[in-house]
Parts: C-alpha cells; sequence; structure tokens
C-alpha cells in the first residue's frame, strides 16, 4: 500500500519541527519517516518495509562517502588545507582580498575538504587581512560562503558523490555540469561580498595556532587531489573505470606519502572515519525520509501542479533541490532526497539523468545554510559573529544558489547542452 501525499507531507514537517528543536538529525528524520508512513495509511510492517528499501537505496552511496574520509582526514589534519588557503591568499595579494578569501574555500571545498573546514581553515587568514583593510564581518564571511558552495558543485563531497549514484552517472560528470555553476557563484558572490564589505560589526582577531613550519610544501599538499582527479578521469579519458570508492582513498594515501607524514596515517584516517560518519548517519535518517516519499503520490502531485500551472517538466529538478535542501539545511542531504524521491518521474519526461542531476544538486545549495543545519552555526563561529548578524546574511547567499541553479537550469534544461 502506498503513503498518502498527506502523509509524506506530515512525515517531512515532523522532521523539519524536530530539526528546528535540536534533535539529532538521523533521528528526526527517522521519527518523521515512521510518523509520516502510519499517518500515510501503509502500517507499520509496510512503513518498516518503506523505511529499509529507502535506507538501502543510498546504502552503495554511504560507502563512498565514508572512504572518502581518507582524503578529507589527509587534507584537514596534515596542514595541506591550510597551506592551500595560504597560497592563493598570498598569490592575490590584499588587493584582491575579498576575491582571495572566496577562491581559498572555493579551492579547498572542490579538492574534498568539507565546507565547514574550509571556513574555518579561511576565516583566520581573512580576519586578519579584514583588520588591515577596515572591512566588516558581513563582507568576508559572504565571500567565504560564496567560495564555499562554488567549490562544493564541483567537488568530490558527499554531495557529489550522492547525486553520482542516484543517477549512475560518473562522479566526474557531475562535477563537470556544475562549473558553470561554480564560475557564477564566484562572480555574484565577488559583486555581494563587495557590496557588504563595509556592512556589520568590526572583525575581531582570532589567535592562530597553526604553526607555518608544520605545513606540507604546495605540491605536497595538492598530491592527493591531483591523483584523486586523474583516477577518477581516466573513465571519460581513456575508458578505465576506477570507483570514487577506489580512486578517493588513493588520493589521501599518495597524499600522505607525498607529504611524508606516513607516521601520522592512522590518525589522519581515524580524523576522516569521524568526520564522514556524521554524514554517513545524516544519510541513514534522509534515505530513511526518501523511503516514505518515494513511495507516496506526493511525487505524482506536486508534478500534476506543475503540469496544471504550465512550468516545463525539467523544472521540478530545480524544485526538488532547493525545496530538499531547505528542507534539511544540507546539500548532502537535500541532493540525496531529491535524487531519490524525485529522479525517477523527471527521467519519464526523456531529461537525461546528468542534466537532472546537476540541477538537482545545483539546486541544493540556494538554502543549504539555514538556520536549522549546522554550516549556518559553524560559518558564524569562524568569525565570532552573533546569530542575528548571521540571519542578515541568508537573503544573499540564497541570491548565489539562485544564480547557480539558475544557469544550470538554463543550460541544462532549456537548452539540454548535456544528454
Amino acid at each position: 500500500m502506498s503513503v498518502s501525499a498527506l502523509g509524506a507531507i506530515l512525515g517531512l514537517v515532523i522532521s523539519i519541527i524536530l530539526i528546528l528543536r535540536k534533535i539529532v538529525p538521523t533521528y528526526a528524520m527517522i521519527i518523521g519517516a515512521i510518523l509520516g508512513g502510519i499517518i500515510g495509511g501503509a502500517g507499520l510492517g509496510g512503513t518498516v518495509e518503506y523505511i529499509i528499501s529507502g535506507v538501502k537505496n543510498i546504502s552503495p552511496a554511504i560507502i563512498r562517502i565514508v572512504t572518502a574520509g581518507i582524503l578529507a582526514g589527509t587534507l584537514t589534519e596534515s596542514g595541506a588545507a591550510a597551506k592551500i588557503a595560504e597560497v592563493v591568499v598570498k598569490k592575490l595579494g590584499t588587493r584582491n582580498a575579498l576575491l582571495s578569501m572566496t577562491l581559498s574555500t572555493c579551492v579547498l571545498t572542490a579538492v574534498g575538504v568539507f565546507g565547514d573546514v574550509a571556513i574555518i581553515t579561511v576565516a583566520p587568514i581573512a580576519i586578519q587581512i579584514a583588520k588591515k583593510l577596515d572591512y566588516k564581518k558581513l563582507g568576508i564571511l559572504i565571500a567565504m560562503i560564496g567560495g564555499v558552495k562554488a567549490g562544493n558543485v564541483i567537488s568530490p563531497n558527499p554531495n557529489a558523490i550522492a547525486a553520482a549514484d542516484s543517477f549512475k552517472v560518473p562522479l566526474t560528470s557531475i562535477m563537470m555540469v556544475g562549473i558553470p555553476c561554480s564560475i557564477i557563484a564566484i562572480i555574484v558572490t565577488a559583486m555581494i561580498a563587495k557590496y557588504l564589505s563595509n556592512k556589520g560589526t568590526d572583525v575581531t582577531v582570532i589567535e592562530e595556532n597553526k604553526n607555518e613550519e608544520d605545513l606540507p610544501s604546495i605540491l605536497g599538499a595538492l598530491a592527493g587531489p591531483i591523483v584523486t582527479i586523474c583516477i577518477l578521469i581516466l573513465r571519460p579519458i581513456a575508458g578505465i573505470v576506477v570507483d570514487p570508492l577506489i580512486a578517493l582513498p588513493i588520493g589521501g594515501i599518495c597524499g600522505i606519502i607525498a607529504m611524508k607524514k606516513t607516521k601520522d596515517t592512522i590518525e589522519y584516517l581515524e580524523v576522516g572515519l569521524r568526520k564522514m560518519s556524521g554524514v554517513a548517519l545524516l544519510l541513514i535518517g534522509t534515505g530513511a525520509l526518501a523511503g516514505i516519499i518515494a513511495n507516496s503520490n506526493l511525487k505524482d502531485v506536486i508534478v500534476e501542479g506543475i503540469n496544471v500551472i504550465g512550468f516545463p517538466p525539467y523544472l521540478l529538478a530545480p524544485i526538488a533541490g532547493i525545496l530538499m535542501g531547505a528542507a534539511t539545511a544540507s546539500s548532502t542531504a537535500g541532493t540525496t532526497l531529491g535524487s531519490q524521491i524525485f529522479g525517477p518521474t523527471i527521467l519519464e519526461y526523456g531529461l537525461a539523468p546528468l542534466a537532472v542531476g546537476g540541477m538537482i544538486h545545483a539546486g541544493s545549495f540556494v538554502f543549504d545554510g539555514l538556520p536549522h543545519g549546522s554550516f549556518f552555526h559553524i560559518s558564524a563561529g569562524s568569525v565570532n559573529m552573533e546569530i542575528s548578524e548571521r540571519l542578515k546574511l541568508i537573503i544573499w547567499e540564497s541570491l548565489v544558489g539562485i544564480g547557480m541553479v539558475g544557469l544550470s537550469t538554463i543550460l541544462f534544461g532549456a537548452f539540454k547542452l548535456v544528454g
């Protein structure tokens, strides 16, 4: 028996309310899924069956994300991320200070560092520069947030892995279709950051704990990401398929060797696993909720509504990404839910899987920084910003996301540039 649209909606709403009430998102979504299934008429047995099937569908992405922790842990704990950020800022100089903040966080997330870690890494450097140039908190934080979005859409991070796995397309392809979105994100961010550079409260200097002598060389820092990308692009270039489950750990190990940090390997692996375990658990909750909604007629109601309004079918893809990203305040969970729930229905209209995956992925970045997500609070804390001031940035960071999904929808929905 399928779940009613009302049950699916209530399950999603209950999950959001629980997340806003500070319940752990994984449990919040599982509770929402259980109540949504029961209210929706699936019965206790049917509800459990749908939840398990939803988690089972997302399990391939979970194992890939867990192994990606080897590269992520290496980049953050070895000092590679800090070195990359330092070089980008130094090369661009204070004259292009805001752009250097954007590009630093962009590069870090693009090579596989989590967005919150990228901001925490760049923030001390950004604060020192802002203090010297008399920039305000709003300007430097939006510069870094925009950079995270620009890098995340072209990265081998969990959100891209989830999209690639859901639509059975190469991870590199998802990363490639994100390039136009990344470029527009940098452009929009640059304009907004410039406008906000003298607005908001003054920055306060944060103690820098890193010893520059302990940082690796730039070549060593980039070795892991370069090896990973080279392995992944063997598929489109030479037809040699190496799954991200293999490529990402190999890149991490090669980075460790290149930086001569083999004695710290176990530490990097443990840290990487801790970082990815949170995402893996989040996806279990996401899969549970997706199992209920995917087995409901909610998607049919939404599709029918779009047809009644007269919108073209491809708009369902960016709308799915935007709605699910807002519901979970996470690009990873938003991409996963949008892909798992609405992907099959959208594909029935004859759209290419890569195009649909790219639009859903881009859409997930519009509202992924809402207050019920961790990124909102971590980004605020990175520059000692009060929550009331951080709230003012939501509309601005959403504009960056709108630019990304707008361009993606035009290129891959209206013009069908990939097929």
